[in-house]
C-alpha cells in the first residue's frame, strides 16, 4: 500500500513540476560592435524594439506567429525563424555580420541553418556569371544550386517538420525565381539592334507632352522610376553627375515616373525638391512601354540609337563604370 501512495505521490510531484510550454520568445545575445542602440523585429513592419546595453548585450521577449523576421541592427541584417517557447542566444559581430552569427538555445538549429544557407546563397549565386551562362550551362548550374542547397537542409538534425515544409518551398522558389529572371533576361536580350517599343504623350514635367519620336537624331537614356523606390532613389546623384558631364552631348536623358496617378503630386514635389535634370516625364499609368520591355523590377535603364534603334534594353545604372564604357565606345 505505501508504494502504491509513493508511486501516485510521486507522478503527482511530475506533473506539477512539469513546465507549461512558454506562449512567448525569449531573444538574447551579445553584438559586438553594435550599430546602434536598439534591435528591431520586423516583418512587413516593426513587431518589437530591442535595447542595446552599452556592452552590446540585449535581451528581451515577444510573443510572434511562428514565421521568419528581420533582425536588424541599423545597418546589418539577419532573417531569423522564431516560435513562441524560443529561447534564442544570438552572437554576432557586425564587422563581418553574415560569417559571425550564431545561435544557442531553443530554436538554434533552424537560425543556424538559415544562417549556412544565407552564405551559401551568397557562394551560389553570382548573378553576374549567372546570366551570361548559354542555356544548357544555366540549367545545370541551377540544378547543382539546387542540390546544394538540399543537401545543406537534409544535413541538419532536430529541424520542425513545418519549418523543413516551409524551407524546402523556399529552396524550389529560389530556383523557379532564376529561371524567370533568365528568361526574362534573354527575352530583353532579344530586342537588341530592334526598333524600339514607343512611349506616346507621356506628360512633361515643364509642360506639354511628349514622346520617344520627338527624341530622334539623339542618343536616349531612360530612367523607369517611382518616388517610392528606394534603389531607384539611390541613383539619382549618379544620374545627375553624368547628365551633367554629358549635357552638351548628342544624348538625352529621360526619367519616366511609373506612378500611380494618386501620386502625381508626390512625383511633382521630388522634382522639384530633389532638383532632378533631364527630361522628367509622368507616364499616367500608360504601362505599356515598360510592358514592351518586360520590366518586372526598377529601376530599369534603357539605352536607344538617335535612329530609334535598341542599344541596350537593360543598360548599366548611373552608378555603374561600365555606363561611361558604353557610351565611350559609341563615341557619344
Amino acid at each position: 500500500m505505501k508504494k502504491v501512495i509513493y508511486t501516485l505521490t510521486f507522478a503527482l510531484a511530475f506533473v506539477a513540476c512539469k513546465k507549461e510550454p512558454k506562449d512567448y520568445v525569449t531573444l538574447s545575445g551579445t553584438i559586438t560592435n553594435p550599430n546602434s542602440d536598439s534591435l528591431c523585429v520586423a516583418q512587413r513592419s516593426i513587431i518589437k524594439t530591442i535595447k542595446v546595453n552599452p556592452d552590446g548585450t540585449f535581451s528581451d521577449t515577444l510573443k510572434v506567429e511562428d514565421g521568419n523576421y528581420l533582425l536588424y541592427d541599423g545597418k546589418e541584417r539577419a532573417i531569423v525563424y522564431l516560435q513562441n517557447g524560443y529561447d534564442l542566444n544570438i552572437k554576432a559581430d557586425t564587422k563581418s555580420f553574415d560569417e559571425s552569427i550564431t545561435y544557442e538555445g531553443e530554436g538554434s538549429e533552424a537560425n543556424n541553418f538559415l544562417a549556412k544557407k544565407g552564405l551559401l546563397k551568397e557562394q551560389l549565386i553570382d548573378f553576374n556569371e549567372l546570366f551570361t551562362l548559354d542555356e544548357a550551362a544555366f540549367n545545370a548550374k541551377l540544378e547543382a544550386n539546387d542540390k546544394a542547397f538540399k543537401d545543406l537542409l537534409n544535413s541538419v538534425a532536430h529541424l520542425d517538420s513545418t519549418f523543413v515544409n516551409g524551407q524546402g518551398t523556399e529552396i524550389e522558389r529560389i530556383k523557379q525565381d532564376l529561371s524567370r529572371m533568365y528568361n526574362e533576361k534573354m527575352a530583353v536580350s532579344s530586342l537588341k539592334g530592334q526598333e524600339s517599343p514607343k512611349f506616346v504623350d507621356y506628360e512633361n514635367y515643364v509642360g506639354g507632352n511628349m514622346s520617344l519620336d520627338d527624341l530622334k537624331g539623339k542618343y536616349v537614356y531612360i530612367d523607369l522610376w517611382a518616388t517610392w523606390c528606394g534603389p531607384c532613389k539611390q541613383e539619382i546623384p549618379y544620374l545627375k553627375a553624368v547628365e551633367k558631364e554629358y549635357h552638351n552631348k548628342n544624348i538625352a536623358f529621360v526619367s519616366i515616373s511609373l506612378d500611380r496617378n494618386s501620386a502625381y503630386e508626390t512625383w511633382r514635389r521630388m522634382v522639384k525638391d530633389k532638383e532632378l535634370s533631364g527630361i522628367q516625364l509622368f507616364a499616367k499609368e500608360d504601362n505599356d512601354f515598360a510592358r514592351a520591355y518586360m520590366v518586372s523590377g526598377i529601376p530599369r535603364f534603357i539605352l536607344i540609337d538617335p535612329a530609334g534603334i535598341v542599344v541596350d534594353a537593360n543598360a548599366p545604372r548611373p552608378s555603374s563604370s561600365k555606363l561611361i564604357d558604353l557610351f565611350k565606345t559609341l563615341d557619344i
